[in-house]
């Protein structure tokens, strides 16, 4: 297969050995420049509460402090619930000091689910802010879960009177981040990330993005995941970047955000460049501070990526998991316009196989599961369980095809890829051109057993503007759309208005809902 790439395949320098290390260099460098700000756009009239590289500093040391006097030590996990918050980075720092393990929970689940993440790390310590202090509280009594007296406000526990904290010596095999994967299927489990992995992923992600100090970086997405915290903040703060950190996303303050603070970069996914485009704002808004908009997603609807294109700024795709770091494989902006679709080629450092049903390498051309081994992709699941094969490649379960000049493309899920007749159909083919439908809000396709072909193919649409009546169906319509553009094999055979797709926190749609939904359903 070819091996051109945009970039050198080589691994980049680390920015520095240990998280302490890089804590210690913004030090020596600058303590007065500022590295953090941050506001909650529920609040329309707060304004950005900066921290310089000295307050973050001093931060750490005593958050550190209040830890080690809440006995935490080396190889214990710290739980965190809330919004993002600058007090979330803090204490990361802080746990990378003292060795121990941070646990970020996803806000968006419930009790119940929480409480099963909780029972499966066992953390000695869950930290919560200010909005999400009843919640955690009322977790500390739920059965399994943990003590009530183990729960503390992050603002609490940084104004611990305690001594200095020992720092672990630096060691950057040791785990230092539980992400728990989003759980599409089957039940979730942790990501064991240790601290070579983060700071792999940053130099990696910074290499590709060009980051340096002259960037400012708007963070809307949720640190609780990978995407949010690894893709952009992280590797910024490495760069020396400056971070405007918003608790949750919300479109028309990220749209007055991008007009008044000039950002240069932003990370955004399918559903939230959705809403930015769908603003009344946008047309408006002056966006000319961006230099790119990074989107993590395996696929990226072509409308909102055209949106951004029109205005003169590229819409560039990093692929990845949970498990890989995420930064694997990136489309920059030099291939934005002519490569969409697309997720483009494995970043530095990063290694990508795709395997056939035979196990072997596919053919060019091919279709395959997509696999990754690289320094910032993970080794185990907690407790100790292998995430790799015996060769260190992360199995994605991603079907993908390469292209001659070397770029990869996801073509859909090896579970939901549906054999009709004999063929194989990829559900996110023909979600691309569904999409692209001026009546198709948003899609997903799914497959159903059927008695004359095996399998067929679903379309669940989200229409733009309640069905009205007409003389020709709405499904007549899009179906009609795919005449020239889709062998008919793969047309969908059954067509479903929906109000909504279930999708998980991170915006992945639930293709196990939409099946039990739809069998649920009579056939129309």
């Amino acid at each position: 297969m070819s091996t051109s790439l945009p970039w050198s395949a080589e691994a980049p320098d680390w920015p520095a050995p240990s998280f302490d290390a890089l804590l210690t260099r913004w030090q020596t460098r600058d303590p007065s420049r500022t590295l953090l700000a941050w506001r909650d756009p529920a609040d329309a009239a707060s304004a950005w509460q900066r921290l310089d590289v000295g307050s973050f500093a001093a931060a750490v040391e005593r958050m550190a402090a209040g830890l080690h006097g809440q006995g935490i030590g080396q190889g214990d996990r710290v739980a965190w619930l809330g919004f993002n918050h600058p007090g979330q980075l803090v204490l990361l720092w802080a746990l990378a000091r003292l060795g121990a393990v941070f646990v970020p929970l996803n806000h968006r689940l419930s009790p119940a689910e929480w409480a099963a993440v909780l029972a499966d790390c066992s953390p000695r310590l869950l930290v919560h802010d200010a909005a999400w202090g009843e919640q955690a509280r009322a977790l500390g009594a739920w059965p399994g879960s943990m003590a009530h007296e183990r729960v503390c406000a992050v603002d609490a526990l940084a104004r611990v009177s305690a001594e200095p904290a020992p720092a672990h010596p630096d060691d950057a095999t040791q785990p230092l981040l539980l992400v728990y994967t989003s759980g599409t299927t089957g039940h979730p489990k942790a990501a064991v990330h240790t601290q070579a992995n983060l700071l792999a992923n940053m130099a990696i992600a910074g290499q590709v993005q060009a980051l340096s100090e002259q960037d400012v970086v708007l963070t809307v997405l949720p640190l609780f995941h990978v995407g949010g915290l690894c893709i952009q903040t992280l590797p910024a703060l490495a760069a020396g970047a400056q971070v405007l950190l918003m608790a949750r996303f919300d479109p028309g303050a990220t749209l007055q955000s991008i007009a008044q603070d000039r950002p240069t970069l932003t990370l955004q996914v399918p559903a939230t460049l959705q809403a930015l485009v769908s603003n009344p704002a946008w047309s408006t808004t002056d966006v000319s501070s961006l230099r790119a908009v990074w989107a993590g997603s395996s696929v990226l609807p072509p409308a909102p990526l055209q949106a951004f294109l029109d205005r003169g700024v590229p819409v560039c795709n990093v692929y990845g998991s949970t498990e890989t770091g995420p930064f694997s494989v990136a489309l920059p902006p030099a291939f934005a316009a002519s490569h969409l679709g697309s997720c483009g080629w494995p970043a530095p450092g990063v290694q990508v196989r795709l395997l056939g049903v035979d196990g072997g390498e596919a053919a060019q051309g091919e279709v395959g599961e997509l696999c990754v081994r690289g320094p910032n992709v993970v080794a185990r699941y907690w407790p100790d369980r292998p995430a790799v094969d015996t060769q260190g490649f992360f199995h994605s379960g991603d079907l993908a095809r390469q292209a001659p000049d070397g770029s990869y493309t996801v073509v859909g899920r090896a579970k939901d890829m549906i054999i009709s007749g004999g063929e194989n159909i990829y559900p996110a083919e023909i979600e691309n051109l569904l999409v692209q439908h001026p009546e198709v809000a948003e899609c997903a396709v799914i497959g159903q057993p059927d008695a004359r072909w095996g399998e067929v193919a679903v379309a669940c649409v989200v229409l733009r503007e309640p069905q009205a009546p007409q003389a020709q169906p709405w499904a007549e319509r899009v179906q009609a759309f795919l005449d020239g553009r889709l062998a008919r094999y793969k047309w969908p055979r059954r067509w479903v208005a929906l109000d909504r797709l279930p999708r998980t926190a991170l915006g992945k749609v639930q293709k196990g809902e939409l099946r039990a939904l739809l069998d649920a359903r009579p056939p129309a």
